[in-house]
């Protein structure tokens, strides 16, 4: 558009801030606020939310803020969606905060304002706050509760293993159940392990979506983590005859402004011996500091070195390992994965995280999680609920996502 002499305006620069957050590339959102800063756009409620929503997305929650705070102008979108980062960055605790000054300032939050204050509890384990907001909707801020809320709030008291309040608060709603809704509750049900209750809501999603085969793989996953082998072949047999296959798992990071794609146990990049050989020091690093992989997260009837053999080439640590050869020491390592991180690649991250000095911020399926001297922002709160994956090629993985985490903006 530029080399043809086009001068962009504030509804192309939206569009392409918004483009720029779905990439959650963070150095072409760099280049484009610099373009619109030099170009002197006004950072009205449209832009300037737009750009809330980019940084946040590409993994940077405090640029995110500095724009909140450089705005002369906000509206309830724009409260809404700087409550909506802090949530899925897991920074619960500075979402309630914000939502009180958005009260302060005379504001009037809306449904939106709501569902991420409830999403932004759920991932912070701030049960109590969360279902206190819940009940008081219409009481305090006449917002009637619609399936997001119900949804948000099934997810905040699945995470906490509270399965039977979650199941009975479903059971009592009034409004259109959505698949959303048995979702949230499905995967909180694999997380605690609950069969009887798992089976419940995939008997409901099959009835709201039956071709939608991340239901099929995650009452699959339950099934194998339970040791019902039988079973997981009855799922997988009926996901043939009907044609339903999996969505593959990939890890994307950019380098030199230039994005680098990984599977599980990719060898087709240009640089794999390299990669290869800094996972093999890595390992070696990480068993000196206690390291052991989880090859629970491994849902297959095979034996253990094999199990290991297949966490060790999940396409995240694949991702990491090249970054660590391709970008300067000292400088935060950013990737995006298009399923959810499981418990082990979690544990990996944050190891890698202290021992090579380095900042890892993961954006998932699901969340973001910054890595950090051998921690992690989730205080390991939501690593419960990230997802058991499947990553061995040709064979389902679970690739439902039921919680939107960009709730309000996607």
């Amino acid at each position: 558009m530029r080399e043809e002499g086009v001068v962009p305006d504030k509804v192309a620069m939206v569009t392409v801030v918004f483009a720029c957050a779905k990439l959650g590339a963070m150095h072409k959102a760099r280049i484009i606020d610099d373009y619109i800063q030099r170009k002197k756009f006004q950072l009205d409620v449209i832009l300037g939310t737009a750009m809330i929503d980019m940084y946040a997305k590409c993994g940077c929650v405090e640029s995110a803020r500095e724009i909140f705070d450089r705005m002369e102008e906000k509206n309830v979108i724009s409260w809404s969606a700087m409550i909506a980062a802090y949530g899925y960055h897991g920074q619960g605790r500075k979402a309630l905060d914000l939502f009180r000054m958005m009260l302060s300032s005379g504001m009037l939050p809306d449904k939106i304002t709501l569902a991420s204050l409830l999403y932004a509890c759920s991932h912070a384990g701030l049960v109590e706050e969360g279902l206190r907001f819940f009940s008081s909707m219409w009481e305090d801020y006449s917002v009637r509760t619609d399936v997001k809320h119900y949804t948000c709030v099934v997810d905040l008291l699945g995470r906490a293993g509270r399965l039977d309040e979650a199941f009975k608060l479903i059971k009592s709603m009034t409004i259109e159940k959505d698949e959303g809704l048995w979702g949230a509750f499905l995967g909180a049900c694999r997380t605690h392990k609950d069969v009887v209750l798992a089976e419940k809501a995939a008997t409901s999603l099959l009835e709201l979506q039956s071709q939608n085969p991340g239901h099929y793989v995650l009452l699959s996953n339950i099934y194998a983590n339970a040791g019902r082998w039988e079973d997981v072949a009855k799922i997988r047999d009926l996901m043939s005859q009907r044609r339903l296959k999996k969505t593959p798992g990939w890890t994307w990071i950019e380098v030199d402004n230039k994005s680098h794609q990984f599977s599980v146990g990719d060898t087709t990049h240009p640089r794999s011996k390299e990669i290869y050989e800094m996972l093999k020091s890595l390992s070696n690093k990480l068993e000196l500091v206690g390291y052991v992989p989880d090859t629970n997260f491994v849902l297959h009837d095979v034996d253990e070195e094999l199990k290991i053999g297949i966490l060790y080439t999940h396409s995240e640590k694949l991702a990491i390992a090249f970054g660590l050869i391709a970008t300067p020491e000292h400088t935060s390592i950013r990737i995006i994965k298009n399923l959810r991180v499981c418990g082990d690649c979690h544990t990996f991250c944050k190891l890698v995280s202290e021992i090579a000095g380095r900042v890892i911020i993961v954006r998932d399926a699901n969340r973001f999680h910054h890595f950090k001297e051998g921690a992690c922002s989730c205080g390991d709160y939501c690593c419960l609920a990230t997802g058991i994956r499947d990553d061995i090629p040709g064979n389902p993985d679970e690739n439902a996502v039921y919680l939107d985490p960009f709730l309000p903006y996607t």
